[in-house]
């Protein structure tokens, strides 16, 4: 405190210090002129000494004294004395001593030095100092001090003039000041006491001019407001009020001050209003006021009173001038005086009132405001001067770049319903304003004259304007050049500021010379600035002009600034749109174009925030224009300007080619070189509405272009949210901007160029082709950022590029080359939204689909390759919940991969499949849920598809099969047997059917390895499974099976046989390998359902087969057996009937505990009997397998069911019940008899062609044969005699049959082996079971004895004579002829039959059957045919087993017919008969038989004679009495067969002595031998028994005559005849024979006499010995011709003629026995 007192001190003792000193001065310079004034100063130095020395007293209180010396010193009027009295005035004042009325001594010094013109400067000085430093000068002093300085403002002296300006600028400036610090002193002071002591203002008494203020004003407030009243007055050339003196007055001053105080406190004038002004110096001033002090006027009611009745009146009537003059019509016409006509200074002043008013106080001078601004918008019109247009334009700038002014503006004109719409009117006044400087240069021109401005040459042609520089290195200015019309953008304006160039010429009387570009320039900056505003008020002040934070979260409005806000951009469009186009087309330079863009980007994305499509779209239509070429045909574009030009200023923008090609100064070559660099050169995409075959001409890109394209993929990155049905328009021009650059689409869905002219026919420079990359990544990043928009307005974008695809699909329809943007955009959509695939994925891939059915190729594998890379991508997303967890997310993305399948087009499936066959390798382990659509896109393949395909839908299951099925939920199961059944019966390719086979056997081992997993997780739905009649409650697992099964068998009627073949296999094999899983009931539906509707088809399908030879095709060769459609059933039928017998076979255990399975079997054994029946031998062969297979299982099941107590095993079978194995074996055996009935049957009397007929084949017959010991097994005891007279017709039948020529080397492989058939020892088994069934079955069996002995026989019979097949011709095996078909060599077949015939003969002959069915004689009856051909026989062995056969049977049978002589009499003549007709043959030997086979040959003969020796003749007395002269018959025959045969060796049949012996030892034997002698053979050795003479009984006495006779005669002839031969033949030696047969007949002589001798005399008659005698001359005679005899002859001639030396005399005989004798020989001898 005491330092600040200190300092306070010493600066007063300063002050006074220099008073004296000043007042010593003025006492030094007035003490001669003027003593009186030096005698004041001297006094006023005393006081101040007095004060200096008295530090209580102040310098204030002396004031008066030292200023009257001062005032006496200023009248002297002494400019020396003046400036020095003014001096101390002024440090007077500065010393703030004072007071009111020193001051008003101060006023009246200085109003006396004002009037009297001395230093006025200084009188300046002062009053400024006075009125600044304190307010104690009020009320008039103010009032005339402010006139002392308006008057020296008005003097002669420029310095003064201009000092004094500045002055009352200052003071005007001070006394408001003075109201606002009393204003906020009063504020305080009522907060302080908080009371309101204002009082309410009659307004009617301000409207009444007063010099005195309103009682409600402070004094302040009351000087402020006389003040700026009497500057209204002033201005407005009225007498001012209570600045009092002043007579003249400027309005351009005037209007200054009112404008600078409104500027200022606009405050002090709300809450009321005022009015009034003055001229020149008065606007300014006003202008100052308003400006500088526009609280004071917002503050107080009264100062409100002013600005509105007062300022505005005068500024209304201030535009009068202004508004009515018309540059274009002449000053003539318009009668205007000079006062009228617009004065620039005044002009320029009152706009800048008016910018005041409008800016500072528009919320209380609403109605004045739209006043004004509608007369700004006349400022615009075409016809005023260019100085006024360029002012107004910046009043409008000024507006422009204030928000909340704009706002209030649309809020209290444009959305009132009956106001003008002010806003509106601005915009499109601008807009009409920036046309009308395009329109006519030469309009522009006339506007600047008339103006009074000198034309800047804007009417010049572009080339020749100075601010275009052309040449190197020179960077043109900015400018814009439209229709010939070149402005140049020439000020530079920061965003959001208004910078005045012309507002602020205060000092110019005369009106500027604008330049040409000024007023579109300004107007181009208020464009973008109105913009600017509205994207604030709509976004808040943090929102920045470029638009790049478009979000739509960002704007969330209340409903009333929502209104406000459509109504700012409603009042708006038109009008900048109008402007912005013309710009923009017109703008060549690079930044402002820009500008440009970025102001439509974001006016349009305001729009779209606002969901206002007409002012949006419109915008985004202009903005895509620019983009395209000039004139460039685009119906979408063009349709949407016309449909959106709703008024006449939307329409007006639009271009006319017409108009600009006829305009004189439009060049549309030189515009396009001047403004833009042609970068791009490429053909126009066609449209739907140009005609198919039309051409379009190539279209060029600019720099602009591109740079507008930019904006445009900027505006829709940023904005995209709000674009709605606008994504379109700009869609549709991203597509044609894309298609003249040639960008084609690449993987995922991005743009790239063409590798070559030739693929995109676009001509692009150097300076393009490195932003080529840039566009294509600015295009994928605007797709990229769909990510951020929400869901309506993805849709709005994909709605856009499906409604563009469609479109290019519609062009592609004409064979047009499409655009594949819209396809590829989709996807990369696509792509980067699938964070929210629900939203996305149905509208996307539904219209992908639809491109995939597109005819055009490149269109369709577009959609193609989208649909699938986006469900590639989307299943590889991180989806949550996880992919892998959701059913309804993997079938929604799966989904569009399988409608696929419903696409024709083999190109689209290929890239399907091969898309399918990615997901399975990369994520099939994902995919729990989605296996039924994957399952269905592998199976929806068809015979229509290529192999390729059908390959790739392959590959794809079989990852399936082996990788997958343990990851496939069970009901997928049936699904993929389905699947796999369908590639099965594909018919592209074999190969894969045969391997989907595989993969079904694959599948079954999966069921069978994971069973119990299986079992517990199946459930019986009937949606998944098929349903399966007749067996209701199958268990699911077994459904399962049952689905393979089904599936199976199928294809087992597939139409290739290799298919057939491996699904049959596949089928039977999976039944065998794991029918056991199956339940006994599901084994019902495998009969039903599957194999027994399997064996109906095959049989079907094979009997309406073509029998013509199929097509080999290429170089295969298909085998003769397999070259028929019904040759290659026919291997299907034999595998699908050996497979179901075989199940029967396999699984019969199972099978007999079904209710049904009589029926079952019944059916098969049907399938069987048909299939026997069949021509093909395969598959009746087949048939007769199966039935071989079935007959065998059904034995071994019956024996181990008929098996002991014991064995464990048959306590587990269901063993069928009796009747139903009986049945079922009848069943069994009636089929074989029927097949063989059938079979054999031989074909009608007429057919003698065996191709004609069917002839079984051998193995076919072979089978059946060897089918019936099985089949007899199960039906003996039920066999009777009826069933084997039907087994023998068959027998018998079978063996008859033929054997083509071509097989008959296989069964006989040469003529010389002898074996059976296969078939004949078939039958022959066959008989073996019923041999061993009669011979050790039962006895009711032995019934069928006789017939087997029948057949057996007939069969022997076949040895001789083949059986005939009908009148089928046939040859023997053993020749080659003509006849197809061969007779089988039944020689070994009968051979066997005769054999088996011996040993059931041996073992059955003393069977009563056997006996009474004289069985026997049946033999030897048989056995007579080779017996009597014998060496005609085919084969030599025959006769010998005849024979042998004939013993063997009668060692057996003789005994048994003399014991049964009834039932064996017909026997004896049927033996004699074979007896003879063998051993006397009228066959002869062959020619070449050597004595070997000579001998052994007679041997047999001899063995037969030996059984009549020892069998027949001893027993002669039980033996019928005929035979036994047969017999004896023959043994004569025998033993004289030499003697009767002379010539036979001529014949062939040559001698046989030993045969003849025994015949005539026999015969001796049985006649004349006594008992006791008979022991003597021909060649001496001992022989017989001493019973032979016993055994032989009572011989007929005849019999022993006539053979004895008949020898001797014999014996005679033989003699005779050698004698003569031996005389003829000379000195040559006889035949061999010759000599042995005489040897013989020597040696039977002297063995006959030998016997005689011996022999009782009653038994030997006399002839006999008289014939003996008779022989002797006979001996001699061939002892003498014997020439060349041999020692054998000899000595047999010998020892007969040794035997005649007792005969020399002859005993005596009786005559009886003589004349009996006689009689008997004369019998034997024929007489």
């Amino acid at each position: 405190m005491n330092s600040a007192a200190m300092s306070n001190e010493g600066r007063a003792a300063k002050i006074l210090d220099a008073l004296q000193n000043d007042l010593k001065s003025l006492c030094m310079e007035t003490k001669k002129r003027y003593p009186h004034i030096k005698d004041s100063c001297e006094e006023a130095i005393i006081k101040v000494r007095g004060a200096a020395m008295n530090p209580q007293s102040s310098l204030a209180q002396i004031t008066s004294q030292i200023l009257y010396p001062l005032v006496q010193a200023a009248e002297t009027k002494d400019p020396k004395i003046v400036k020095l009295a003014l001096a101390i005035m002024q440090r007077l004042i500065v010393a703030d001593v004072v007071d009111e009325s020193s001051g008003e001594h101060v006023v009246e010094t200085l109003w006396m030095l004002m009037e009297t013109g001395v230093e006025e400067l200084k009188v300046l000085q002062t009053v400024t100092l006075l009125l600044t430093t304190s307010t104690v000068i009020q009320g008039p002093n103010l009032a005339k001090a402010l006139v002392l300085c308006f008057r020296l403002h008005f003097t002669k002296d420029a310095t003064v003039v201009n000092t004094a300006s500045a002055t009352v600028r200052q003071l005007v400036s001070v006394v408001f000041e003075r109201v606002v610090a009393e204003d906020a002193k009063h504020y305080q002071e009522e907060e302080g006491s908080k009371n309101d002591s204002d009082e309410s203002v009659n307004l009617e008494e301000l409207k009444v001019l007063s010099s005195s203020p309103p009682k409600t004003l402070r004094p302040a407030a009351a000087d402020a407001y006389l003040m700026f009243q009497d500057l209204v007055q002033l201005v407005n050339a009225d007498q001012p009020l209570w600045l009092l003196g002043l007579t003249e007055m400027t309005r351009t001053f005037g209007l200054e001050l009112l404008e600078s105080v409104l500027t200022t406190f606009p405050a002090v004038f709300y809450h009321t209003g005022f009015d009034e002004g003055m001229r020149t110096f008065g606007l300014e001033l006003l202008e100052s006021i308003l400006t500088t002090y526009p609280t004071i006027f917002h503050d107080h009611p009264e100062f409100n009173f002013l600005l509105r009745d007062r300022v505005c009146a005068l500024v209304i009537k201030l535009f009068s001038p202004n508004i009515k003059y018309r540059a274009s019509v002449p000053a003539s016409v318009q009668q205007a005086t000079p006062l009228d006509k617009p004065y620039f200074p005044i002009a320029m002043r009152l706009l800048r009132v008016v910018s005041v008013l409008i800016q500072k106080y528009y919320p209380l001078l609403v109605t004045q405001c739209e006043i004004f601004l509608s007369f700004m918008v006349k400022f615009l019109d075409g016809d005023r001067p260019v100085w006024q247009r360029g002012l107004a334009l910046e009043v409008l700038h000024k507006i422009a770049t204030q928000p909340e002014l704009l706002k209030s503006f649309c809020t209290n004109y444009d959305m009132k319903p009956h106001a003008t719409k002010i806003f509106q009117d601005i915009v499109n006044s601008l807009g009409s304003f920036v046309k009308s400087l395009f329109m006519s240069p030469q309009s522009s021109i006339t506007s600047q004259l008339a103006g009074g401005g000198q034309g800047g040459g804007q009417g010049q042609s572009p080339a020749m304007l100075a601010g275009m520089p052309v040449g190197p290195g020179v960077s043109p200015q900015p400018a814009f050049f439209y229709r010939g019309v070149y402005l140049p953008l020439c000020v530079n304006i920061p965003t959001g500021q208004a910078k005045s160039s012309y507002l602020e010429m205060l000092d110019k009387l005369e009106p500027p010379n604008i330049p040409d570009g000024y007023g579109v320039s300004v107007a181009y900056y208020c464009l973008l600035d109105i913009i600017r505003s509205i994207h604030l008020v709509m976004m808040g002040p943090q929102a920045t002009n470029d638009g790049q934070t478009g979000l739509m979260d960002q704007y969330k409005p209340t409903e009333g600034d929502r209104k406000i806000h459509e109504q700012l951009v409603n009042s708006a469009w038109c009008g900048l749109l109008s402007a912005l186009t013309v710009l923009l087309e017109a703008c060549t330079d690079e930044a402002a174009t820009e500008n440009i863009l970025k102001a439509m980007q974001t006016f349009a994305s305001l729009a779209g925030k606002l969901e206002l499509t007409t002012p949006r779209d419109t915008f985004i239509t202009a903005l895509c224009k620019s983009c395209l070429p000039p004139h460039y045909t685009l119906t979408v574009l063009n349709n949407a300007s016309v449909a959106a030009a709703s008024s006449s200023m939307s329409r007006g923008h639009q271009r006319s080619p017409s108009a600009e090609s006829q305009h004189p100064y439009y060049d549309s070559e030189y515009s396009l070189q001047v403004r833009h660099q042609v970068v791009a050169v490429g053909t126009a995409l066609a449209t739907p509405s140009l005609p198919v075959g039309a051409q379009q001409g190539p279209v060029m890109l600019t720099n602009k272009n591109l740079q507008c394209m930019r904006a445009t993929l900027s505006m829709a990155h940023c904005h995209g949210g709000v674009l709605g049905a606008a994504w379109h328009l700009l869609l549709t021009t991203l597509q044609h901007l894309v298609w003249i650059l040639g960008l084609k689409p690449s993987t995922g869905g991005s743009l790239k160029a063409g590798r070559s002219t030739t693929e995109t026919n676009a001509v692009i420079t150097t300076a393009v082709i490195a932003d080529l990359p840039v566009l294509s990544s600015m295009l994928s990043r605007l797709f990229e950022s769909s990510q951020h928009l929400d869901d309506v307005a993805l849709h709005h974008l994909i709605d856009a590029l499906c409604q563009l695809s469609r479109e290019s699909m519609e062009l592609a329809y004409t064979n047009r080359e499409p655009s594949l943007f819209a396809v590829a955009k989709l996807l990369e959509t696509g792509v980067v939204n699938l964070g929210r695939v629900e939203v996305l994925w149905r509208p996307v891939t539904n219209h992908l689909l639809d491109v995939c059915q597109h005819p055009h190729v490149r269109m369709r594998e577009w959609g193609v390759e989208a649909v699938t890379y986006l469900v590639k991508a989307a299943l590889t997303h991180k989806h949550n919940p996880p992919l892998k967890d959701n059913q309804k997310l993997q079938t929604l993305l799966l989904s569009p991969l399988s409608e696929i399948s419903l696409v024709g087009h083999p190109d689209v499936r290929q890239k399907q499949l091969e898309s399918l066959l990615h997901i399975l390798h990369s994520c099939g382990e994902l995919l729990h849920h989605g296996w039924p659509l994957i399952l269905n896109i592998i199976g929806a393949i068809n015979d229509n598809h290529s192999e390729h395909l059908v390959r790739l839908a392959f590959q794809c299951l079989q990852l399936v099969v082996t990788d997958f099925l343990p990851l496939m939920p069970w009901a997928c199961l049936p699904l993929t047997v389905d699947t796999a059944a369908k590639f099965g019966s594909q018919t592209q390719e074999l190969n894969i059917s045969l391997t989907a086979i595989g993969l079904m056997w694959n599948i079954s081992d999966y069921f069978y390895q994971n069973q119990e997993k299986l079992r517990a997780s199946l459930t019986s739905d009937n949606q998944v499974f098929p349903d399966f009649p007749g067996v209701p409650n199958m268990p699911p697992f077994d459904k399962l099976w049952m689905c393979l099964y089904a599936r199976l068998g199928d294809l087992c009627v597939d139409s290739r046989p290799a298919v057939r073949k491996s699904a049959g296999q596949t089928l039977f094999s999976t039944i065998a390998a794991h029918g056991a899983l199956l339940h006994n009931q599901t084994w019902q539906a495998v009969l039903w359902q599957v194999l027994f509707p399997l064996l109906d088809k095959v049989r079907q399908l094979s009997d309406s087969a073509s029998t013509d030879k199929v097509d080999q095709g290429g170089n295969i060769l298909i085998h003769h057996s397999r070259n028929t459609q019904q040759k290659q059933w026919a291997e299907t039928q034999v595998l699908t009937l050996s497979g179901v017998a075989r199940v029967f076979s396999t699984k019969q255990k199972i099978l007999q505990g079904l209710g049904d399975f009589p029926r079952a079997w019944a059916l098969l054994l049907d399938f069987i009997h048909t299939a026997a029946l069949s021509k093909s031998n395969e598959v009746s062969l087949a048939a007769l397998k199966s039935l071989q297979e079935m007959l065998q299982a059904g034995r071994s099941s019956t024996v181990v069911s008929s098996g002991s107590s014991d064995d464990l095993s048959s306590s587990n079978l269901q063993s069928p019940l009796p009747e139903d194995s009986i049945a079922n074996w009848n069943t069994a055996w009636k089929v074989w008899h029927t097949i063989g009935t059938e079979v054999t049957k031989p074909p009608p009397e007429e057919v003698t062609r065996g191709s004609d007929a069917y002839i079984p084949s051998q193995p076919f017959l072979t089978a059946l044969v060897h089918i019936f010991p099985h089949l007899f097994q199960h039906i003996k005891p039920r066999f009777v005699v009826s069933d084997f007279t039907r087994l023998a017709a068959v027998l018998s039948g079978c063996v008859s049959v033929p054997v083509h020529g071509e097989s008959s080397p296989f069964i006989h492989p040469s003529f010389t082996d002898v074996v059976v058939t296969p078939l004949q020892e078939g039958v022959l088994q066959a008989l073996t079971v019923i041999e061993k069934e009669i011979t050790e079955g039962s006895v009711s069996s032995r019934a069928m004895v006789p017939e087997l002995f029948t057949l057996l026989l007939q069969f022997s019979h076949y040895s001789c004579q083949a059986p005939s097949y009908g009148n089928v011709l046939t040859r023997p095996h053993t020749t080659k002829g003509s006849a197809d078909w061969v007779t089988m060599n039944f020689v070994p077949f009968a051979e066997r039959s005769m054999s088996m015939l011996v040993t059931l003969y041996q073992t059955t002959c003393a069977w009563k059957e056997v006996i009474e069915a004289q069985v026997l004689k049946n033999i030897i009856q048989g056995i007579t045919m080779p017996l009597h051909k014998k060496y005609r026989c085919p084969a030599q062995t025959t006769w010998k087993l005849a024979i042998t056969t004939l013993l063997a049977v009668l060692q057996e049978g003789l005994q048994l017919a003399r014991e049964h002589p009834t039932h064996f009499r017909e026997m004896w003549p049927v033996l004699a008969t074979a007896l003879e007709s063998f051993l006397f043959s009228e066959s002869p030997p062959p020619a070449n038989q050597s004595s070997e086979d000579a001998e052994r040959d007679e041997s047999i003969d001899c063995q037969v004679v030996e059984l009549i020796r020892e069998e027949i003749l001893p027993y002669a007395s039980t033996t019928p009495s005929d035979f036994i002269v047969s017999i004896m018959v023959l043994l004569n025959k025998g033993s004289i067969e030499s003697a009767s045969g002379g010539d036979s060796e001529c014949e062939g049949f040559k001698l046989r002595e030993e045969f003849a012996k025994t015949c005539f030892e026999t015969l001796l034997q049985f006649s004349l031998l006594a008992p006791t002698d008979f022991d003597v053979k021909l060649d001496g050795s001992a022989q017989g028994s001493t019973g032979n003479m016993d055994k032989l009984g009572a011989a007929p006495h005849a019999t022993t005559k006539l053979a004895v006779t008949s020898l001797l005669h014999r014996f005679r002839e033989v003699l005779v005849k050698y004698v003569e031969d031996e005389k003829l033949s000379g000195k040559a030696p006889l035949p061999r024979h010759r000599i042995a047969e005489i040897s013989f007949v020597l040696k039977a002589i002297a063995t006959l006499l030998k016997s005689l001798k011996t022999a009782p005399i009653e038994k030997v008659d006399s002839m006999t010995w008289a014939q003996l005698i008779g022989l002797y001359p006979h001996l001699v005679e061939v002892g003498g011709a014997s020439n060349n005899g041999t020692p054998q002859l000899w000595r047999s001639l010998r020892e007969v003629l040794l035997q005649y030396a007792q005969l020399l005399r002859a005993p005596v005989a009786t005559s009886e026995a003589d004349s009996n004798d006689n009689q008997v020989v004369s019998m034997v001898n024929g007489t």
